[in-house]
This record gives C-alpha cells, structure tokens and sequence, in this order.
C-alpha cells in the first residue's frame, strides 16, 4: 500500500476511538455535531444541488451522523474513516435505524487511486485538522469527485478569536467538546485551505461561516463570519 496511508494522526483517532461509544447519544461529548448536523446538511443539500440519488463520499465520517443524514435525503452514501470504533458504531446503528450506508476504514488518498472520478459529492467535515497533512487530504478529494461535482470541507480558522471560542470555550468553559478535541496548532486559516485548493481542478464557489451564540445555544450560518468555524465549497471543473 502507499505511503499516504501514513497520513493519520494516530493519537487523533484514540480520542475518537475512546468516545465512539457515545457517538449517537445527543448528550454525550457529542451534543454539539448533532445540533449542528441539520445545518451543515441543509447547506450541504444546497451545495449539491439536491441530494436524491446522488453518490456521495463522505470523508472522516466518525460514527456516521452526517453520512445517515444524507442517506435520508435519497442519497447513496459511502462513509470513509481511518478510527475502527467509530465505524463499527456506524455499522451498528444503521442496523437500528434501517438507513443504507457503505461503510469502509481506508485512507481517502487510497480510495482515490482505485476510485477516480467517482463522486457526486464529496464532504469532508471537521476532519482537516486532525491529520498531519491536510493538503493531502484536499487533493484526495478532488481526485474522487466526477467533473462537473462538488466537494465541500469545514474546519476551523486560526486566529485567537478561534482559540477563545472553540479551545477555552467550547472544551473548557461550556463543556461543549471533550478537552483536548482540538489542537489550535492544526487550525487552518482560509488563506492556508485556498491554497491547497488552488492546484487540483476544484474552484471555489461558496464560503460561509458557522457561529455559536452561547446566550441561546444555538448555531447558524453567517456568510460575514468565517473566525472560527467555516465551509467551503467547490466545483470541479469539468473537462
């Protein structure tokens, strides 16, 4: 196997590892990816164009709340990760829920090698910053998406409202992640994703940010915001 395969963190998928468990407990250390899954999926939808039967990859899919999501709205799903707990957790609750997914642990760069132009969309989602090279991941992605498809990432910006925010915040002070979720080293400013970007054959067509007001727990998207949490979207441009 390539030497791509490397691009995983492994203290990265331990702490995902320990946690998977809790993975679907919308009151566990992960409330907040399921308070924020109808948001990013609604975006999602609208990135895409509309989901129904479309095939979709979903990349660092953890437990697989986005992938079932997107499987509800008619899309045919395959969800990657490199953290076996996590998909043995997804496995499990597609047995419960009855939704259709395609679970696989492969790197996203050796999907690409066996399945080029693939994909109707690509997501990959909270998952840049936890890899050792995130470049890596971006053309992975490119690669997999059919011309004419979509691929949209989210991450989180750096700079120190970010750190306040999602580090002292969200692990510390609220209690909203598990401390120790993020590294503020790894955070990755638009400039820093832009340039990745800017060599494969995707084009960016959208970029939104997603704030959290504390006051009435609650997120939303603001296209003027991208300081901490933030999507983007591209288009591959056909042939």
């Amino acid at each position: 196997m390539t030497e791509t395969i490397h691009n995983v963190d492994h203290a990265e998928i331990s702490k995902f590892e320990e946690l998977a468990s809790r993975w679907w407990d919308p009151h566990s250390e992960f409330k907040a990816l399921h308070e924020i899954n109808p948001l990013r999926l609604d975006y999602i939808e609208r990135a895409a164009g509309g989901l129904d039967g479309k095939r979709v990859l979903d990349v660092g899919c953890g437990g697989g709340i986005l992938s079932e999501s997107m499987a509800l709205r008619g899309a045919e799903v395959t969800g990657i990760d490199m953290g076996a707990m996590p998909l043995r957790v997804a496995e499990l609750h597609t047995l419960e829920s009855g939704v259709e997914v395609s679970y696989r642990r492969v790197p996203v760069e050796v999907l690409a090698e066996e399945q080029p132009d693939s994909f109707d969309l690509v997501t990959c989602m909270e998952m840049l910053e936890h890899v050792p090279s995130p470049a890596s991941i971006v053309d992975a992605c490119a690669r997999l998406v059919r011309p004419g498809g979509t691929v949209v990432f989210s991450t989180l910006n750096r700079n120190p409202k970010s750190y306040l925010f999602a580090i002292l915040g969200a692990e510390y002070v609220m209690g909203l992640l598990p401390k120790g979720t993020h590294d503020y080293a790894r955070f990755i400013r638009p400039s820093e994703l832009h340039a990745w970007i800017r060599p494969t054959d995707l084009r960016t067509t959208d970029m939104t940010g997603m704030t959290y007001n504390p006051l009435t727990q609650t997120y939303r998207l603001d296209p003027d915001d991208l300081d901490v949490n933030y999507l983007v979207t591209c288009v591959r441009d056909s042939d």
